[in-house]
C-alpha cells in the first residue's frame, strides 16, 4: 500500500520543519550546559585564553564586583559552603547513595568558556545552572561534582561529600569529583586556579588517605576530552616525580 507523502507546501510539512528547528535548538542548549558529562565535547574554536596570569581580572563596565563570601575552613582548607551559591538541598535524596569512604579523586572541567565569570555572584550563578541542568535535564539527584574551583582559585562546596557524585559513569563509588570552571581544551587555566588545585588535591589526599596513583582525570576513565588538554598536561606534571600531587 502506498504511503501518503505531503508536499513541501502542505501544512503538516511546515509543522514538521518547525518542530525540527525547535528540537534542534533544545539539543544545542543541552549540549552547552552538559559540560564534561558528554562523551565528546564540541571542539568549536573559542576565544583566546582568558584569565591571564599576570593581569588582574577587571569587572564589567558599570558592574560592581561583589565582595567574596567568607569561606568556611574544612580541616585547614577554606571552602565556600554550599549555602554560598544555592538554597536548594539534594533534589532526590533517596537517589544520592552514601559515599562510604573515599578511595579516588577525579579532576574535571566544565567545558564552558569562563570569560564571563567576573564576580562571586557570576560563579555562584554558574554553579547553580549546573545543578539545575543536572537535576532537571539529566535526572540526577543533585549537581554531579563535590567541589568546584573557580578562575580566582576559590574552592566551592557542591554535592555533599558524604554522598556519591555523578561525574564519572560507572566509577562514582568512593570517588571525589573536583571540577574547574573553564574549557581547558582551548583555554589555559589561570595561575590562581592551578595554585589552588595543587594545594586542594593534596589536602583531600591527606584527609582521606588517597595516594597519588589514585588521583585521575575524567579522560582516564572514559572517552572524553575532559578536563581539556591544557589541564590534562598540568595534571600529568603534578603527578610526576617531584610534582605537587606526587609529594603530597
Amino acid at each position: 500500500m502506498e504511503q501518503y507523502e505531503p508536499s513541501q507546501n502542505h501544512p503538516s510539512a511546515r509543522l514538521s520543519r518547525r518542530d525540527m528547528l525547535r528540537a534542534s535548538a533544545m539539543v544545542s542548549l543541552a549540549g552547552f550546559l552538559g559540560g564534561c558529562a558528554s562523551a565528546r565535547p564540541r571542539t568549536t574554536r573559542l576565544p583566546d585564553p582568558v584569565w591571564p596570569a599576570r593581569e588582574p581580572i577587571a569587572p564589567r563596565p558599570h558592574t560592581p564586583v561583589i565582595e567574596p563570601i567568607d569561606p568556611t575552613p574544612i580541616e585547614s582548607f577554606a571552602v565556600v559552603p554550599r549555602a554560598g551559591w544555592t538554597r536548594a538541598g539534594i533534589a532526590r535524596p533517596h537517589e544520592a547513595f552514601p559515599m562510604n569512604g573515599v578511595r579516588r579523586i577525579t579532576v574535571h572541567h566544565d567545558a564552558m568558556v569562563s570569560s564571563d565569570l567576573r564576580s562571586t555572584a557570576d560563579v555562584a550563578a554558574r554553579i547553580e545552572r549546573h545543578r539545575r541542568f543536572h537535576v532537571e535535564n539529566r535526572g540526577w539527584a543533585d549537581i554531579g561534582y563535590h567541589y568546584v574551583v573557580d578562575p580566582q582559585g576559590t574552592v566551592w562546596e557542591a554535592r555533599p561529600l558524604d554522598r556519591q557524585g555523578a561525574h564519572v559513569r560507572n566509577h562514582n563509588e568512593h570517588n571525589i569529583g573536583v571540577m574547574m570552571l573553564g574549557n581547558f581544551e582551548h583555554q589555559t587555566p589561570s595561575l590562581p586556579a592551578l595554585h589552588s588545585l595543587d594545594r586542594f588535591i593534596p589536602h583531600l589526599m591527606r584527609r582521606h588517605n588517597v595516594g597519588a596513583s589514585s588521583v585521575y582525570t575524567h579522560q582516564e576513565f572514559a572517552p572524553t576530552l575532559c578536563p581539556g588538554r591544557n589541564l590534562q598536561r598540568h595534571m600529568a606534571q603534578a603527578r610526576a616525580a617531584g610534582g605537587a600531587i606526587s609529594v603530597a
